[in-house]
């Protein structure tokens, strides 16, 4: 496994107007390791993603992504090598699933007129839709899906592009508890398939952090609380301190859990 970092943020600042909405944030991300953001709404969580995903410049710092420094390279063909996850995916046309995972070599929401796929992205297509649980509804259109059938089948248009680094803007949104789950076990799986994929997550419960998250970063307005380890990182202290509320941290057999220190009593 390479050690050279995948996403290299130093010291960067974001700015709307005369409001700051990053306040000199760093991050370094290696091959294999999967971050979790957390934090409260407006903490930045999605700014950052922004910026890992070649989508935004900082206003100052810089912004290194698979050896290459925002605002020297173009971004079009840095985007195609890292895969996004959207649940807010906008398609409203029938397409299958193996359409929809066949967008993922185009980088469009809709199949290309006149472009045809090769056996070879066919056959990839076909291993991906295996490898998130889909085989037996590979024909099934996007109007018919779940909601979690929805998630894993945008996971697999993220990997056809063989990304170095998988974006997931908080996957779990609309699931149900059982959606929630399998998409979280589906997580897992490919995290322990793919050794070498580096991995970031957005969210805002901690019930929703799959058992492969190797790192996180805590953030509370536009700034960093915390960063490391997972456990090191998602303390009682230290999230009752970004989400400005006494709450009370556990782990068990993998798997977070967050309630009010009132509740916890």
């Amino acid at each position: 496994m390479s050690a050279d970092p995948v996403v290299v943020l130093e010291d960067v600042t974001f700015r709307r107007g005369d409001r700051n909405i990053l306040d000199r944030v760093s991050l370094r991300i290696l091959p294999g390791e999967h971050w979790v953001l957390i934090g409260p709404n407006g903490a930045g969580k999605s700014t950052i993603l922004r910026f890992v995903g070649a989508q935004t410049f900082p206003t100052s710092g810089t912004v290194d992504l698979l050896g290459q420094r925002i605002g020297r390279v173009e971004l079009l063909a840095l985007r195609r090598r890292i895969g996004h996850v959207n649940p807010r995916h906008p398609l409203d046309s029938p397409l299958t699933i193996t359409e929809v995972v066949l967008t993922g070599i185009t980088g469009t929401t809709e199949l290309m007129m006149r472009w045809e796929p090769d056996e070879v992205a066919r056959c990839r297509a076909a291993e991906l839709i295996e490898l998130l649980g889909l085989g037996d509804k590979a024909e099934c259109t996007w109007p018919t899906l779940s909601q979690g059938e929805r998630g894993r089948a945008l996971i697999a248009r993220a990997l056809m592009g063989e990304p170095a680094l998988l974006l997931l803007d908080e996957p779990s949104t609309g699931l149900d508890v059982a959606a929630r789950e399998q998409l979280l076990e589906t997580f897992d799986h490919l995290a322990a398939s793919r050794p070498d994929l580096a991995s970031v997550l957005v969210t805002h419960h901690l019930e929703e952090i799959p058992e492969a998250a190797s790192h996180a970063l805590l953030l509370a307005h536009g700034s960093v609380v915390a960063a490391g380890p997972v456990a090191d990182t998602l303390t009682t202290e230290l999230v009752s301190r970004a989400f400005e509320h006494p709450i009370v941290v556990d782990r068990s057999d993998g798997r977070w859990r967050a309630r009010s220190l009132r509740s916890a009593r």
